[in-house]
């Protein structure tokens, strides 16, 4: 179950890193039209421009999987590992409010605020991974034929 959650973890850390580039090019170089601000989700993906709409796709598809590495966590029973999870999928929840909210407004507080919760759910994830690391192998010095090293 562990390697399961390491798997989700590192797909959710580089799906963010990957969301985290695209918010930032939508911040700098895409103007939301007029008529799309104060607009809903459905309205940004459909109507607005494409990078603006596969930038809120791709955060959909964020959520489902902080969510899917919460629910994993839980089964397993690993408490650091839950903490984590849902530190994490709340910093890109609240990520998601303030991205929301400065695609209505264009206020730079909501653009710092997407930023920095963004990286919590990054540090989050990447804490995952560290707590979920590989044992040692313990059996002696071998290389990837079975001939020992030595």
């Amino acid at each position: 179950m562990a390697a399961r959650i390491r798997r989700g973890s590192l797909a959710v850390l580089a799906l963010t890193v990957l969301e985290y580039g695209v918010g930032m090019y939508v911040n700098l170089y895409v103007s939301v039209p007029a008529a799309d601000r104060g607009g809903d989700l459905g309205s940004a993906v459909a109507n607005g421009p494409p990078v603006l709409g596969a930038h809120a796709a791709t955060g959909l598809l964020l959520a489902l999987g902080a969510l899917g590495v919460l629910i994993q966590a839980v089964l397993a029973r690993h408490r650091g590992v839950i903490a984590t999870s849902a530190l994490g999928l709340l910093a890109l929840a609240f990520a998601d409010v303030t991205g929301a909210s400065y695609t209505s407004g264009g206020n730079a507080a909501d653009s710092m605020g997407m930023a920095v919760l963004t990286g919590a759910g990054l540090l989050c994830y990447a804490v995952n991974l560290y707590l979920l690391r590989r044992p040692p192998y313990e059996g002696g010095a071998t290389t990837g034929a079975g001939k020992s090293r030595v």
